[in-house]
């Protein structure tokens, strides 16, 4: 038997009977190249595990999970009374379920229809509701989860963090469990799998070995088209020179696209822990070819993808080769000592930090900043919190001890595991279960184009601010110079979106109160990333604007109190930064005749994959 893609049959569509298989010959045969592309699957699986290699177990660990849920069961079955009262609440809600079918049966009463405006996309399928026997199967589920819900809700006595890790894990588990993730209890799926005589699942079993072969022992489910997308080819267009490079980055300075630029040049400090062409996903949608439009002398810090040489490099190194590196070149290159700073996420926390460490110091190199979506108090900084803490930290350093950085695709499970809803299981259904291609879209694609991260680096990260909050408590130290914010005196244009589940609104908001008195709060539509690169032409989300931050405001207050603007941010930002730019000068060219570039952009870098 070979797995050729010839060998399996595609039959025509049966309409006659949706319910079976119109040639059983060959749905027999197609089941054989399923099993075939399974034993791959599991071979990819064990191949590691055979040479002895570490295979990392995820960002949730068996017996983190385990000792979590076993807290939850604790409290509910410690007291008789509590068990009842568990008891009695899901098999309420069954008999509400069984009563509602028994009804529909009966005739007394019709299938609801789902509001298209509130209605659950996995049950986006009339089925779901007009047959009785789906409909009935979605209602247990939809009880179920909402019960085990409340299970974590009520647990009272369960201290805070343990309660948020149980919340989390349910919700994974009741996201795993959902019908709609198994052909023989999703009406779509079986409809497909007996029509095409399970040839959809030969295609999607292909998928399914390639990807856990590609995760070398894990599973490295595709989002988008891998071959469709060339950095530098297709993505990170903006026309520029890499200008200097150290061991931890390349600093990028773009090419004027007009005859005047703005004085004070602009450095963007990416996340580490993405890549920075998320701000040049191409020219439509670049904030950086915007930027430079607008009379910006762009220069952009390009991390390396770090290996095993890099694993001491830590914060203070990021810091010193990194920002003060990319300020040191900005000057050589442009002639001008102060500059305009950007950082974005992690990248704007890193930065936060070296201006903190530059206000004690007296050094005033650094003129302005704008963070995007960027988290320097961590006391609300979502589920993200679930990922640290002390075992798990000591987890995680024993599983770098070997390779001396973390996997990329841990971290990029760990952000995808925050919306597991929209980024896990629509994908393994579509993927391996319906046998489809997913679509070539750049935004995913940049999603799985995941970095490593040094172990250094990444522990000192966890444990100072996630875990201990001491940047935002003046604790965090960085040679030896005790960090505070407050000093941070210069104007700030703190951005945050408002359905981010990485860096939460409110938790932005909670970090501009430390920032010093100069803060300007900008509050977007939509999330993470698509709030931030919201081009004007496009017209989407809006904005809002309020009063300044303050301690006897809470976000919820400035909410209601904020002016609402239709469309992108950009053009507000742009008028807050400009008059804080100097006049205009003469464009520069990448490198400023005092450079010898070293190449094109978007550099080599970037490239390296993991």
């Amino acid at each position: 038997m070979d797995g050729n893609r010839s060998s399996w049959q595609q039959p025509e569509i049966n309409t006659s009977k949706p319910f079976v298989p119109k040639d059983p010959e060959a749905f027999t045969r197609n089941m054989a190249h399923v099993i075939e592309h399974l034993g791959k699957a599991a071979a990819a699986w064990v191949e590691p595990l055979e040479k002895g290699e570490v295979v990392d177990e995820g960002p949730v660990g068996v017996n983190q999970l385990v000792s979590t849920l076993g807290k939850l069961a604790d409290y509910w079955m410690s007291e008789p009374s509590r068990m009842l009262e568990a008891q009695t609440s899901l098999m309420t809600g069954y008999l509400d379920v069984w009563s509602h079918a028994v009804r529909r049966l009966s005739g007394e009463i019709e299938a609801t229809k789902p509001d298209s405006a509130t209605s659950d996309k996995r049950f986006a399928d009339p089925e779901w509701h007009e047959n009785i026997l789906y409909d009935t199967l979605r209602q247990a589920y939809l009880t179920t989860s909402k019960w085990a819900d409340e299970l974590v809700e009520k647990a009272e006595d369960l201290d805070p963090h343990t309660k948020h890790k149980a919340s989390f894990y349910v919700r994974q588990i009741t996201h795993a469990l959902s019908p709609s993730n198994f052909i023989l209890t999703n009406p779509e799926l079986y409809r497909e799998t007996v029509e095409s005589n399970g040839a959809n699942l030969v295609r999607g079993m292909k998928m399914f070995a390639e990807d856990m072969a590609a995760g070398r022992g894990q599973l490295r489910m595709r989002q988008s088209d891998p071959t469709r997308f060339v950095v530098g080819r297709d993505m990170a267009l903006s026309p520029g020179k890499v200008v200097a490079q150290n061991e931890v980055c390349q600093i990028l300075q773009y090419a004027p696209s007009t005859e005047t630029v703005l004085k004070r040049p602009l450095l963007i400090c990416p996340p580490w822990i993405n890549k920075f062409y998320i701000l040049d996903l191409n020219p439509q949608k670049s904030f950086i070819r915007w930027a430079v439009a607008e009379g910006h002398t762009v220069f952009v810090i390009s991390w390396v993808n770090p290996d095993e040489s890099h694993a001491a490099k830590d914060w203070r190194d990021y810091i010193h080769e990194g920002v003060f590196f990319a300020l040191d070149t900005i000057e050589e290159s442009t002639g001008e000592r102060q500059v305009n700073v950007a950082g974005y996420c992690v990248g704007g926390t890193l930065l936060s930090a070296a201006m903190a460490y530059l206000a004690t110091i007296g050094d005033d190199r650094i003129a302005s900043a704008t963070l995007l979506t960027t988290q320097v108090d961590f006391t609300h900084a979502g589920d993200l919190k679930v990922f640290v803490d002390e075992e798990q930290l000591a987890s995680l350093a024993d599983s770098m001890k070997t390779k001396g950085y973390l996997d990329g695709s841990r971290m990029a499970t760990a952000f995808n595991m925050l919306r597991a809803g929209d980024m896990i299981w629509p994908y393994f259904v579509n993927n391996y279960l319906k046998g489809k291609e997913p679509m070539p879209f750049d935004l995913l694609y940049w999603n799985s184009d995941s970095t490593r991260m040094p172990r250094a680096n990444h522990l000192f990260y966890l444990r100072n601010c996630y875990l201990e909050n001491r940047l935002a408590t003046g604790r965090m130290e960085i040679d030896g110079v005790a960090l505070d914010l407050s000093k941070v005196d210069i104007p700030i244009y703190n951005l945050a979106t408002k359905e981010d589940h990485i860096a939460p609104a409110l938790s932005v908001y909670t970090g501009s109160l430390l920032l010093g008195p100069n803060v300007t709060f900008v509050l977007t539509g939509s999330g993470h990333i698509s709030g931030v690169v919201n081009p004007p032409d496009k017209g989407k989300y809006q904005y809002w604007t309020g009063q300044k931050p303050s301690p006897d405001r809470s976000y919820k207050d400035w909410l209601q109190g904020a002016e609402e603007t239709p469309g992108s941010w950009w053009p507000h930002w742009q008028a807050w930064i400009e008059p804080l730019s100097g006049e205009r000068v003469p464009a520069r060219e990448p490198g400023g005749g005092k450079l010898t570039p070293i190449e094109d952009a978007p550099g080599s870098y970037v490239t390296v994959r993991c």
